[in-house]
């Protein structure tokens, strides 16, 4: 691990490294960090008040799962910018491709979504992450992603 970056990362750091803002930043804060090994975990806590919610279902709230999957690439997203050593101002990724998601719970308020992801590999601008969303240390969803930067 590096040694430089001080565990936990809070919300205030997290928005310095990536572009997302409320109500789209999808990471709350980083709770480890591997950057020799490519691996970090990530939290998300569910709360009622996030505006999806509205209408995801009235009555019975659930976090979509695209959001998730959102969450997991905003992690990986973090992990690149923590071994780069770059800002959110700094060469922008975009997510291009998801592959093999799971969905086996639903995620509702008042959980905390562990977000561990890894990077399978990097290929030129692009890299692929594979990322598994935790609920109380269960598996609630997963999936790879791809995701490119822009040309300098």
């Amino acid at each position: 691990m590096n040694e430089t970056v001080q565990l936990p990362i809070d919300v205030t750091t997290i928005r310095t490294l990536i572009p997302h803002r409320y109500p789209f930043l999808l990471v709350d804060r980083v709770d480890e960090l591997d950057i020799e090994g490519k691996r970090i975990v990530c939290r998300k806590n569910v709360s009622i008040n996030e505006p999806y919610f509205q209408g995801h279902f009235p009555g019975q709230p659930i976090m979509p799962g695209v959001l998730i999957i959102e969450a997991l690439a905003q992690a990986g997203g973090v992990l690149t910018q923590l071994s780069m050593g770059r800002d959110a101002q700094s060469k922008l990724f975009y997510m291009v491709k998801v592959e093999n998601a799971r969905f086996s719970k639903q995620v509702v308020p008042g959980d905390v979504l562990e977000l561990h992801v890894c990077v399978k590999r990097v290929i030129r601008n692009m890299a692929v992450y594979y990322g598994e969303a935790k609920v109380d240390g269960e598996v609630v969803a997963c999936a790879e992603v791809l995701c490119a930067g822009t040309r300098e």
